[in-house]
């Protein structure tokens, strides 16, 4: 607990002998005090350097001391401060009046200075432990928010994990589904990465695989873009509200850039360097598609684009039985066809 010179008691009354003798008690006991003959210095002391506690007279001149509690339970600043009351009046209105307003205690004059001390105590024990109780329960958010942050990441790569991609795409599935607007998937293969592990060793594998997530999520714009690792060597970008030529583009802007990146690979058998190989797929959600099928058309497209000679982005049509075919963004936009969505 708090030892009494840490905290401050303001007393305020405007009869000099009680502040006097509360005064006197209090810091008897090591207790900080201040002091105030009216209501509205009161309120003004207590907004501009709040105390522990207020010991709060009821009739006063000017605002008495229901007023005062009202002020300042009524502010941000001083709402949290335990207010005792002292007053002559014995009445169950009065007292039930005063703990509405949010007073804590009543003290009845004329007062005993052990039973002013008890009651001090015990509600400055209960400030400090409220107290506690909310910086702990603040430090526990700030804990479950940092947990949930880190389910939700590789921990290699520090984009998004598996999981997290799960979570995200069932969430912009069942949005664009209700706008009915396009939701482009990229999935993305790092060219003869398991040559790459076995020349280079998996240290420099797993340097790899972050210098690739940092460039594929630098591309990603858009609060809504998303980047995560899809499982070994693949990462996946879910892009909403994306149609074909724009998820194209995406794919393309990633594949130059981690070409620009020029990071060597003498085990490749298409470059000197790393280089990606990414399927793209483009549907509106609704009744009649699933993720499932989402996924499974970059996965096709992916395969494609591995098939045909790899570093090169490729674009699924939908259904089953289309062949996937290499289509460059400027032959997309030429077409007026629905290739995709």
């Amino acid at each position: 607990m708090m030892s009494p010179d840490l905290n401050v008691v303001l007393i305020v009354d405007d009869n000099p002998t009680n502040l006097a003798v509360l005064s006197q008690v209090l810091k008897g006991k090591g207790y900080k005090v201040r002091v105030a003959i009216d209501g509205e210095s009161a309120v003004a002391q207590a907004h501009a350097d709040p105390p522990d506690l207020i010991l709060l007279d009821i009739q006063m001149p000017g605002i008495d001391g229901f007023e005062t509690c009202k002020q300042l339970k009524a502010s941000p600043m001083t709402s949290e401060i335990p207010v005792i009351f002292i007053t002559a009046a014995t009445t169950v209105d009065s007292k039930v009046k005063g703990l509405s307003l949010g007073a804590v205690d009543y003290v009845t004059k004329p007062f005993q200075h052990e039973e002013v001390l008890a009651r001090v105590k015990v509600h400055l024990q209960l400030r400090y432990l409220t107290h506690k109780v909310q910086e702990q329960a603040i430090a526990l958010r700030r804990a479950n928010r940092e947990l949930r942050r880190i389910a939700n990441l590789d921990g290699l790569t520090q984009v998004a994990n598996r999981r997290r991609f799960d979570e995200y795409l069932s969430q912009e599935w069942h949005r664009l589904a209700r706008e009915k607007q396009h939701l482009s998937l990229i999935l993305c293969d790092i060219d003869y990465f398991k040559d790459y592990n076995d020349f280079y060793g998996h240290q420099a594998g797993d340097s790899c695989l972050r210098k690739i997530a940092k460039t594929i999520d630098a591309v990603l714009s858009r609060p809504a873009d998303f980047a995560a690792r899809y499982g070994g060597e693949e990462f996946a970008v879910i892009l909403p509200n994306t149609p074909p030529v724009g998820a194209l583009q995406v794919a393309e802007e990633i594949r130059s850039n981690i070409k620009v990146l020029q990071l060597p690979h003498e085990r490749s058998r298409i470059e000197a360097h790393i280089t990606l190989s990414l399927g793209v797929s483009c549907l509106i959600p609704s009744s009649d598609s699933s993720i499932q099928e989402l996924i499974a058309i970059a996965d096709r497209a992916l395969y494609a684009a591995k098939d045909n000679g790899r570093d090169q982005s490729y674009l699924a049509p939908i259904g089953n039985q289309a062949p996937v075919v290499p289509i460059d963004v400027s032959t997309l936009l030429a077409q007026d066809s629905r290739l995709c969505c």
